[in-house]
């Protein structure tokens, strides 16, 4: 019996793995606070590949001011620092101008970046900053408690609209990403979207320009995408892609609105 059974042990031989990814070095292995289905982490892990790719992680300084992405400090391994609601622009200049051989870049949500630091956004663009900017736009503010945004859809309800946003007493949804393409300043505005792979690619890709136009010197530059907010839409996160595709879109059309030239070399 004994030898029967060393004759049909099965072999111990390793199996020929292939690596087909692995955790950036610029982010942090630690669980995150964002709810299931959110767009966050993903964002997270391509940024963290961009910055990783481009060598720029002992040199880069992340700005994240209150919104659901407050700890985003905790997920990148690199210099980050808090700002207050809406002032993210304002503290990424002073760190611009005080290290200009550092590469800053703020993470900021809709609430955040089109409410309360619409002023900032406005006059750091109007300045030419050097500086990049990721908006995520989830159309409502996730933190707080899921009320309206200057970008909530026209009819879409939230706890602050439960009938729906009517433009004529809450006005439309702003479009911050072409408004900022009109400014002299601005060297790269896009829009993009996390609804499905293929745009996550391009999110990818534009990322990589927003910093290199940094990095060039070549003024502020925006990568605004549309990201999924399950819990506040009260929706599924497989629902929540298809109400990026189906209700987002149309509204926020995605595209380049402006490519400073000397990106394209």
């Amino acid at each position: 019996m004994t030898m029967l059974l060393e004759a049909e042990a099965p072999t111990t031989t390793a199996p020929d793995w292939e690596l087909v990814y692995q955790r950036p070095q610029t982010l942090v292995d630690a669980p995150t606070h964002y709810c299931p289905g959110c767009s966050h982490g993903a964002i997270h892990r391509m940024v963290a590949e961009t910055i990783d790719e481009l060598g720029i992680r002992g040199c880069t300084i992340c700005v994240a001011p209150v919104g659901c992405a407050v700890f985003a400090y905790k997920y990148f391994a690199l210099d980050s620092c808090e700002a207050a609601h809406g002032r993210a622009p304002a503290m990424a200049t002073g760190l611009k101008r005080v290290l200009p051989d550092r590469i800053i870049f703020t993470y900021q949500g809709d609430g955040d970046l089109a409410s309360i630091g619409g002023n900032e956004i406005l006059h750091a663009a109007l300045r030419g900053e050097q500086i990049s900017v990721i908006f995520v736009n989830n159309a409502v503010y996730g933190m707080t408690g899921g009320q309206m945004a200057p970008t909530t859809l026209t009819g879409m309800r939230t706890t602050s609209s439960p009938y729906g946003r009517d433009p004529l007493t809450q006005g439309r949804p702003i479009h911050i990403t072409e408004m900022l393409a009109t400014i002299p300043g601005v060297a790269y505005a896009v829009r993009r979207s996390m609804h499905s792979v293929a745009e996550m690619r391009k999110v990818k890709k534009a990322l990589r320009l927003a910093f290199q136009a940094q990095m060039r010197g070549l003024g502020l530059s925006i990568v605004e995408i549309l990201g999924a907010c399950p819990t506040n839409w009260h929706l599924t996160p497989t629902e929540s892609l298809d109400f990026i595709r189906d209700r987002m879109l149309p509204e926020y059309p995605l595209g380049d609105f402006k490519v400073d030239e000397r990106l394209r070399d």
